[in-house]
């Protein structure tokens, strides 16, 4: 992922008192936000909540590397997390990780399933597509790190399903589960038969057999 696609600009917060904190975010519309990592300390800043409420709009944005401007020096980051309220999805804080280029990091890349609508197992097959995932945590370079990993469903049949292990990493990118084992070979998605389809099967040949008795008892 080439740096550059993302600029933020952050200052240094020195009052970490609650009272600051409520101005900065009522009055002067500021979100609160952490940098951590590497060798440096951590360090409080602030961001325009206009500015990350406009990036947080991009899904590339959470996996991708971070130009931040912090008082006008340069720190090259990723969000590592970040807080909404829990009614409002206001943005409350943001952490940031700083990025070593020769230092691997573990981050959650989100899932991109491609061609459900063609898939076997529901084109031909009348089934549902399940998802038990919907991204996943990865280690790699931050050169190496994917906006996204895409999974194709296309050649699924009924009753088959997609592991971790089935998906194709880009280089240099690796699962963070199946790194522990085998074991940690998480389910990503499924093709379902359609609930209620093999009750609805089995009753028709049923009530076409009552309908065939209706019609012998009416002739007698």
């Amino acid at each position: 992922m080439m740096s550059g696609e993302f600029k933020l600009n952050a200052e240094t917060r020195a009052d970490l008192g609650k009272g600051a904190s409520r101005r900065l975010r009522r009055l002067e519309n500021r979100v609160l936000g952490i940098v951590y990592g590497g060798k440096n300390k951590p360090s409080p800043v602030t961001v325009a909540m206009n500015e990350i409420v406009k990036l947080a709009e991009s899904e590339a944005f959470f996996t991708s590397l971070v130009d931040l401007s912090i008082d006008g020096k340069a720190e090259q980051v990723v969000v590592k997390d970040m807080q909404r309220h829990p009614a409002k999805e206001t943005i409350m804080h943001v952490d940031f990780l700083r990025v070593d280029a020769k230092t691997k990091l573990t981050i959650q890349v989100p899932l991109h399933f491609i061609n459900e609508e063609a898939c076997f197992g529901v084109k031909m097959e009348g089934g549902t597509i399940s998802h038990a995932l919907n991204d996943i945590e990865v280690s790699c370079l931050p050169k190496d790190l994917p906006e996204y990993i895409e999974v194709d469903m296309a050649e699924l049949k009924l009753g088959e399903n997609i592991h971790l292990s089935d998906l194709t990493l880009p280089k240099g990118v690796e699962s963070v589960a199946l790194s522990h084992g085998a074991d940690h070979d998480l389910l990503v998605s499924a093709v379902n038969a359609t609930k209620g389809g093999s009750d609805e099967e089995e009753a028709a040949p049923e009530e076409a057999a009552e309908g065939e008795g209706e019609a012998e008892g009416g002739e007698e």
